[in-house]
């Protein structure tokens, strides 16, 4: 069973490398690249080498004019994903989509949890899976998988979490009245202006993705946004939500430090028309049987 709504990657300076679209293609799911348009001809070249199932966009440059960077340095220095992501957004509803995925271009598969044992899949419906289960609520704006990398250890993990950030691989909710904003940590405050107007949003721990570290592959944005280290992105989130984030030095570097504790009363609400049928349905997808010792 594959996805319902449109997958899309934005990508800058890494079509030797098109991770993300490697490990879809694997999946059999098409999705769509957005890039830079000194950058098509390279991508479509790339996209034909690896044989990838995927159609190259053209980004309409006028989205970084318009776009609110939330400093005051303008277009001095790289916008960052943020104007991409815009018009993704925009696209996907021209498109006559209600949904979009957006992620990162660094992706390099996709895993299920599955008591506590993480597998990794190709299955397309990991996809469906997730679509699924945020179509029964009427308040969720935002959902996706947690980092595999954050969901491990002896202890059992819910199968998902409510009212946190959403990182690197985002299914949005196309008519709520957001837009992506920030040079940096774009995807935390979107996560906060979404759940500070009352929103949910979704994690999933059943349903994890294997992300590359930042700054580990050249291109994107490593090499001009992040040249001076992680200070300046930290102290954007804080200026934009100081109510609720803080900036800390811990594992030898600064890093911000969100409060999503106090978004917890924030309940799922199910839809009125649900009609769930009885039983598991796992989509396809086979489920790990451990032994007991």
């Amino acid at each position: 069973m594959k996805p319902q709504f449109p997958l899309y990657i934005p990508s800058k300076g890494r079509f030797e490398y098109m991770i993300t679209s490697k490990a879809l293609t694997e999946m059999g799911v098409f999705h769509n690249i957005v890039v830079e348009p000194h950058e098509v001809q390279k991508y479509k070249d790339a996209v034909k080498q690896f044989g990838l199932l995927t159609n190259v966009i053209e980004l309409d440059m006028s989205y970084k004019g318009k776009y609110e960077l939330c400093d005051s340095l303008g277009l001095s220095k790289t916008t960052g994903s943020g104007p991409a992501r815009n018009f993704i957004w925009d696209h996907s509803i021209k498109s006559g989509y209600p949904w979009h995925w957006i992620m990162d271009d660094n992706i390099k598969g996709f895993l299920r949890m599955n008591r506590n044992v993480r597998i990794q899949t190709t299955s397309p419906s990991f996809w469906r899976a997730m679509e699924d289960f945020v179509l029964r609520y009427k308040n969720v704006a935002m959902a996706g998988p947690n980092y595999a990398m954050f969901a491990f250890g002896a202890s059992a993990l819910p199968p998902f979490i409510t009212n946190t950030r959403i990182y690197s691989c985002n299914l949005i909710r196309n008519d709520v009245p957001f837009r992506w904003r920030g040079r940096y940590n774009e995807d935390t405050i979107m996560s906060l202006d979404m759940l500070k107007a009352g929103w949910c949003t979704i994690q999933f721990n059943a349903f994890l993705q294997q992300k590359l570290r930042t700054q580990t592959i050249k291109g994107g944005n490593t090499d001009e946004l992040y040249k001076d280290g992680t200070m300046d992105k930290s102290r954007m989130l804080v200026r934009e939500h100081p109510d609720v984030a803080e900036v800390k030095f811990k594992f030898k570097r600064w890093h911000h430090h969100v409060n999503y504790t106090v978004f917890k009363k924030q309940k799922l609400i199910k839809r009125n028309e649900l009609n769930l049928k009885k039983g598991v349905n796992d989509y396809g997808m086979k489920l790990v049987k451990l032994k007991r010792k």
